[in-house]
């Protein structure tokens, strides 16, 4: 915390209590767009004015806000939101829905069975094929600065849900 790098402790998630957790990585990435005047789990409707839920952040625009969702998940659940993001902009509810996913290298650190970008990566042609008049879909791929048994690791959720 506070170097301008992201290292993370160089650990397999795939055993219990091993790993490094991806809910505080979330936080603080939300926590930097709400500085910057995001609404933080902010809600957005379907043409059909049916409530989709929250979202991890919120920007309202002149039109049609922009929204973020941060993968704390399995693979089930990023196809939910791109599911969910994908529809949202070719309906012109919003006007962009970006997923954030960590790469194939930091997800081998992270809680085990996470959603990334090599088990989406299939499902673009999909995506892409979804008629839209106009608006942006975007998956941004996050991935650490380095790797060091020096820094400790990132606590896991002990709650039960995702993202530990």
């Amino acid at each position: 915390m506070g170097s301008g790098f992201f290292t993370i402790h160089p650990q397999s998630g795939r055993k219990r209590g091993e790993g490094n957790g991806v809910r505080p990585i979330r936080d603080e990435f939300v926590r930097g767009l709400k500085a910057r005047g995001w609404v933080i789990e902010g809600k957005a409707k379907n043409a059909l004015n049916e409530a989709l839920g929250d979202f991890d952040a919120v920007l309202p625009g002149p039109e049609h806000p922009i929204v973020v969702e941060w993968e704390t998940g399995n693979i089930s659940s990023s196809h939910r939101s791109m599911n969910k993001l994908t529809m949202l902009v070719s309906c012109g509810v919003i006007s962009a829905g970006v997923l954030v996913v960590p790469s194939r290298k930091l997800c081998a650190y992270l809680t085990d069975r996470i959603g990334n970008i090599q088990e989406l990566a299939p499902y673009f042609g999909l995506w892409k094929s979804v008629p839209c008049k106009s608006g942006v879909l975007e998956i941004v791929v996050i991935e650490q600065d380095a790797e060091s048994l020096d820094v400790p690791r990132i606590p896991k959720m002990t709650d039960g849900r995702a993202g530990g």
